[in-house]
């Protein structure tokens, strides 16, 4: 499976990407950056961090550095830290692995040099895929498919993270997220409603450091700073795997369950960033959804095998 990794390294993009390493079956292509966790500079330093530390050797691309809303949001600090990593140590990275173009035309160079090949694991802002298609419409005709870790659609009362409404990746950048989930390309969406089932608990984050050795231990202590923010907020010992989740439903979505309908986005307003899915069995329809494609939503996982192959396949 050839993949580009759209990515706002972020704690949890760490741990997808490390389980992207460990992954023989995936042909990474490249991990793209985008405004998120940290500003862009920081989310692009720190993806050329993970490429050397997990022995990756897909180029870094630089994306956008601001988002389609024009809006600037406040940096989760309180999440990520103000290194975007926990607050770990990260020494000086080596450049060479940074590719020259801007995100959007990488994204576009390789589907048009792959065509029906390519799948994008986006676990950021939409930002780049959706200045992808402005650019080269036919990008969505291209690709394989488009994973996301974003959006919430109520399942198990999981309605948002950044707002009542909204989760966060969505709310950052609520224009490009509705142009994408509007083009006519595979979505799906891994939101919300499952990624709260992924709980990497102490003892879990604690056997990763034992069994897996020097990354595992990175993940352990980048965690701390995670897991603080867990439990103030949600009351947990542990923290939330959300974007490793993308990773596996692009390997076994067979370990979801799902929903079809199409996808619109609330732009302003109070709710700006809220995801909203018709699905495929209502009658009568709504206007402003009719003329989207039917697009795949997540509604539920089973964790126990997720967690399971996580860490074994990190583990090896």
């Amino acid at each position: 499976m050839k993949v580009i990794f759209d990515t706002d390294p972020g704690i949890d993009d760490a741990m997808a990407l490390l389980y992207l390493s460990k992954l023989p079956e995936i042909d990474l292509l490249g991990i793209t950056t985008v405004v998120g966790n940290a500003d862009i500079a920081t989310t692009t330093r720190n993806a050329l961090f993970l490429r050397q530390q997990f022995g990756l050797s897909a180029p870094v691309v630089r994306g956008a550095g601001k988002t389609l809303d024009g809006v600037d949001k406040a940096e989760p600090v309180i999440v990520h830290g103000v290194n975007g990593l926990g607050e770990i140590e990260i020494p000086d990275v080596d450049e060479a692995g940074l590719h020259a173009d801007e995100a959007s035309q990488f994204i576009i160079d390789m589907v048009r040099a792959h065509p029906g090949e390519v799948t994008i694991i986006a676990v950021g802002r939409m930002t780049n895929l959706a200045l992808a298609l402005r650019a080269e419409p036919a990008v969505a005709q291209l690709a394989k498919q488009v994973i996301i870790m974003g959006g919430a659609f109520g399942y198990e009362g999981r309605s948002g993270n950044i707002t009542p409404a909204a989760e966060a990746n969505i709310h950052g950048d609520p224009v490009a997220a509705d142009e994408i989930f509007a083009a006519d390309w595979p979505v799906a969406v891994v939101g919300l409603d499952v990624t709260h089932d992924i709980i990497l608990d102490t003892d879990y984050l604690a056997a990763l450091s034992n069994e897996v050795g020097e990354n595992g231990e990175l993940l352990r202590q980048m965690c701390d700073h995670y897991a603080r923010f867990y439990k103030e907020i949600m009351g947990l010992s542990g923290v939330v795997g959300h974007d490793l989740l993308a990773v596996t439903y692009a390997l076994r979505p067979e370990w979801f369950e799902t929903r079809r309908g199409p996808v619109l986005v609330v732009r302003d307003g109070v709710a700006v960033g809220q995801t909203i899915q018709m699905p495929e069995t209502r009658k009568g329809g709504h206007p402003d959804w009719a003329a989207r494609p039917a697009q795949t939503i997540c509604t539920r996982v089973d964790a126990e095998k997720v967690l399971a192959h996580f860490r074994e396949t990190v583990g090896r």
